[in-house]
């Protein structure tokens, strides 16, 4: 549609459709149903949490072919039928009973049919529109997580506490079908053959990196996927808990979402932030800074301190939640180039959302056996230190940005 040829509306797209990817409806969303569904059903908060620890590895299996649709088939191709599979399985979470079998299908399914709807398809398709920019602009498309994490809670919350958790359920899916697939049908698309000639330089750019094969065999690889491992299983194990922490200390379930939404609007403001940064100064520098910051939050919620306490914890993690997608798909793109990026950083997200699922269940152990979220905290803030320790090691990028004037005059000929 030439209404939307700039390449922004690219970006604009790409934030509306993180609203309901898995981030905001797999994590975030599953704080405000855990006591709401445990307690009607009868289970321990573990026994629920185990399910996602055990359906995200589906998610981790799904990411390398995840990568090789996009690389073949492009973003819009995997996002459609994405956005309806998505929307299908979240409204049938209805139909969870005190079956674990029941359960672990239900989150497979979901966590199966929720693979086409990740940053990775988003970013596959900003990256081919970006290179001096680049940072930015994965930065303000993937603040549509942040987003998502600030609204889709509070919607739930709505909903389940007027309606029931089983209806908030379908008309979670109901959200998931408009915002998912209408961004995915008008606005996401790669540079076509006219907009490939007047960018040379992008397109030659697309063509530029290592072959998958040789990328799994690389020590930054498996590196930034231990980094990034550690740090989602500190941030999720956090802020998934949040509503439920706090209304064990007596808060009630609109204030308890309210924090964990405040740290949706965090990581909108991290999404930014660590766009803009990476584009002047070192990435894993950066990276480094924006770990620093839930070490400080998860400390304010193990003092056990109240408000505003929780509300600082929330703010700081989240925006280091904000930060981490941005920072990996970034990152991917400089040290290994864009000629594998869709199966590179696909199987990089894949351990990533991998491990989406254990930080939740060690908290959910820490409070069924010890009754408490310190000793989870305490780990998590060990496993933040280390990961902080292997971003310093990286060194230069291999695929740096090509500061070239004729580029973004191009650009803006494409974006008249």
């Amino acid at each position: 549609m030439k209404l939307f040829r700039n390449r922004w509306w690219v970006v604009f797209g790409s934030g509306i459709g993180l609203m309901v990817s898995g981030g905001p409806i797999n994590i975030f969303t599953f704080g405000v149903f855990l006591r709401a569904v445990t307690e009607d059903i009868h289970i321990g908060r573990g026994t629920f949490a185990s399910a996602m620890l055990a359906t995200n590895w589906i998610s981790a299996a799904s990411g390398p072919f995840l990568g090789w649709l996009l690389d073949r088939y492009g973003a819009r191709r995997v996002l459609l039928p994405g956005a309806v599979l998505f929307a299908l399985a979240t409204a049938m979470q209805a139909y969870i009973t005190a079956s674990l079998l029941v359960i672990y299908l239900l989150f497979a399914f979901k966590a199966l049919m929720g693979a086409g709807l990740s940053p990775v398809s988003y970013a596959f398709a900003v990256s081919k529109w970006f290179d001096r920019q680049r940072g930015l602009a994965l930065g303000l498309a993937l603040a549509g997580v942040g987003l998502g994490t600030s609204v889709i809670p509070l919607l739930v919350a709505h909903l389940i506490a007027n309606y029931g958790w089983r209806f908030a359920y379908v008309g979670l899916g109901l959200v998931v079908l408009v915002l998912g697939g209408l961004p995915a049908l008008l606005f996401i698309r790669e540079p076509d053959q006219h907009e490939r000639a007047v960018l040379p330089h992008l397109a030659q750019a697309a063509l530029t990196g290592y072959e998958f094969n040789v990328v799994l065999k690389s020590w930054r690889f498996w590196a930034l996927a231990l980094a990034f491992f550690l740090g989602i299983v500190a941030l999720n194990g956090t802020l998934t808990q949040i509503v439920a922490m706090l209304m064990d200390r007596g808060m009630t379930l609109q204030v308890a979402t309210r924090d964990l939404a405040a740290s949706g609007i965090a990581a909108i403001l991290g999404r930014i932030a660590s766009g803009w940064c990476v584009d002047r100064y070192h990435g894993p520098y950066v990276a480094i800074g924006f770990f620093i910051l839930p070490m400080i939050g998860t400390l304010f919620f193990a003092s056990g301190a109240g408000e505003p306490m929780p509300l600082f914890g929330a703010l700081l993690c989240g925006a280091a939640l904000g930060g981490e997608i941005d920072l990996m798909s970034f990152l991917v793109s400089r040290y290994f180039g864009l000629k594998s990026y869709g199966k590179i950083f696909g199987t990089m997200f894949g351990i990533f959302a991998g491990s989406t699922g254990v930080g939740p269940f060690i908290s959910g152990l820490s409070f069924d056996y010890w009754h408490s979220y310190v000793p989870a905290f305490a780990l998590y803030e060990v496993a933040l230190v280390v990961a902080c320790l292997i971003f310093l090691p990286l060194g230069p990028y291999p695929f740096p940005v090509h500061h070239r004037r004729t580029f973004v005059e191009s650009a803006e000929k494409v974006s008249a």
